[in-house]
Formats: structure tokens, sequence, C-alpha cells
């Protein structure tokens, strides 16, 4: 874009803008868009521009020479969403660039009309693919089950893995829930989520024995006698106050 373009590309923003387009605003813009034509798609990017609402209703729009760079890629880009490039058998590599740079260019310019539909992969698996699959014991998608039985045993049978696939036998928490605390409060009616699955969740989950309830007393009974002498140790640990008694200087 010389001077002279970007004059014309001027007085075309200045019917939206009102602006006042001067020899020194053209040099600028033409120095900022050297690479760029001015051609329809330049035009249409202004449009494009004050097309679009600021987003504070009080902003003035007011477009700059990298607008028009932006947008007008935009509006070719968009033209190329569909395109696939069509080889020809035993082409060379310059063949096939200058092929397919001729393609591009001819469909972003809007000279060519750009590809309404989009490419989709087409095909399957061969026969012999299939026959090969069918004598290793592979049954696809073929054998249609009468009712829904068998789907039903297969969703019981499978669960998500750790503590959190099964239900917790301590709390009652459903599968795939957090372990609670048993006590209530006004922010959790049903008791407060534990970051840490309770310990008969883990081991029911590893497949360990359960504990008895008597083994369980006896464990609680050892976790309050370890808690008992830790707080005992504290209270030794801690040296009586000495009284200084302050004298008048």
């Amino acid at each position: 874009m010389n001077a002279e373009e970007a004059a014309e590309l001027l007085a075309h923003c200045s019917g939206f803008d009102n602006r006042q387009p001067s020899v020194a605003a053209a040099q600028s813009w033409a120095a900022a868009l050297n690479d760029i034509p001015f051609d329809q798609d330049a035009r249409d990017a202004v449009a494009a521009y004050y097309t679009t609402p600021p987003q504070n209703p009080n902003e003035r729009l007011w477009i700059l020479p990298h607008h028009v760079r932006t947008l007008r890629t935009k509006l070719r880009n968009a033209r190329l969403e569909n395109f696939q490039y069509e080889p020809l058998p035993d082409e060379t590599t310059a063949e096939y660039l200058a092929r397919y740079r001729g393609q591009v260019r001819a469909i972003a310019s809007g000279r060519v009309a750009a590809p309404t539909g989009r490419p989709a992969l087409e095909g399957g698996p061969t026969k012999q693919f299939m026959r090969e699959l069918e004598a290793r014991g592979w049954q696809g998608n073929r054998e249609v089950l009468d009712d829904d039985e068998p789907v039903a045993e297969l969703i019981d049978t499978v669960r998500r893995t750790g503590p959190l696939g099964i239900a917790c036998p301590m709390c009652t928490a459903e599968i795939g829930f957090p372990c609670k605390s048993s006590y209530a409060t006004k922010k959790y009616p049903l008791g407060k989520p534990l970051a840490k699955p309770h310990t008969a969740r883990i081991r029911a989950a590893a497949g360990e024995p359960q504990q008895t309830p008597e083994q369980r007393a006896a464990e609680e009974e050892r976790v309050r006698a370890a808690s008992a002498r830790f707080l005992a140790r504290q209270d030794e640990d801690i040296p009586d106050a000495d009284i200084i008694e302050e004298t008048a200087s």
C-alpha cells in the first residue's frame, strides 16, 4: 500500500469516525501497511472494526493500522476454514509448494469460492482385517444383547479404585463420596467431610479383614492412653514460673 492508496483508505475511515485525513497521516499509514494491499478486504476490515461496539459504551472507536492488518487476516483465514489441498499424482516438492500457495491465495482472496463442506474421514477396516480379528476371538459390536441384565451385572462389577470405590462401613458414606465426621454442625448437618477416609474404609478397599467391636474399642483405648501420656509429659516439661518482685528504685 502506497501513500495514495493509504489516503483512500483513510478517506474510507473518515466516513465512520469523521477524522481529517492529511498527507502526513497517509504517509504514516503507508509505512505501517507497506505489505498490505489496498483491496476490498482492507475496506471490509475497516467496516468490521466499526461494526463491533466498544467495551466501554462511552469510548470512541478510532481505528489504527494494526486493526486493519489483524481484521483483514481474520477475514481471509475464515475463507480457508474448510480448505484441503488436492495433490496431483507424482508431483514434485516444488510443484506441490507452488500449487498449494496458489490455491491458498486464490481462496483467501475470494477469487475462488471457499469450500462449504468440512472434509470427513471415510472408509473403514477391510474385510480381511475384520476376519483376522474375528479369528482371534474378537466379537466387535456385532453381538447384540437380548436384555439389559448382562449390562447391569457389568455395571455392578465396575467400580472406581481406592477407598472411595466402596461404601464406608464406619460412617456409611456412599461410593464416590468422602467420609464424614460423626457429629453434625449447622454448616454440615450430616457431618463434616473428612480429608482422609476412615481406617475401616481403607482396610475394606484393600481387602483386609475388618476389626471386631472389641478390637476397635481396644484401639481407641490405646490411642486415648497414648494421648494422655503425651499430655502428662507436656505438663511435666512446663517449668514453674519464677516470681520476680519489683523494687522501687
